[in-house]
């Protein structure tokens, strides 16, 4: 098992989980985070910490396939991120902002 970062995590990238990962498996979009599944050890430790709520087990519903194989292909081209770097100004004007993935999304790398 591992956990998925979802769509509320796009523009909101608040990055407040990396700070208490134990295993530094979060890695860094322009536009959002992603957990690299085959690092992630189940812990759940980030998904209290996640103000956008975007983070979830891949056992529910919302951590579909589809999430869980864009975590796994952005983790393996995305840089590794182990600190908590600067959110978006705008992060809170995005959050809960529905379907933010076909309008939103890039699959440029992060950097901060």
């Amino acid at each position: 098992m591992t956990h998925v970062v979802t769509d509320n995590c796009i523009k909101c990238k608040y990055m407040d989980c990396v700070e208490v990962c134990p295993v530094d498996c979060f890695y860094q979009g322009e536009r959002m985070l992603v957990i690299h599944p085959d690092e992630c050890i189940d812990c759940g430790v980030c998904v209290p910490e996640c103000p956008a709520q975007a983070i979830f087990p891949d056992t529910e519903d919302v951590a579909t396939p589809f999430w869980l194989e864009l975590n796994k292909t952005y983790s393996e081209r995305w840089p590794n991120i182990m600190r908590k770097g600067q959110q978006p100004a705008d992060a809170k004007d995005w959050d809960g902002v529905p379907d933010k993935y076909s309008r939103l999304f890039s699959a440029e790398a992060g950097n901060d």
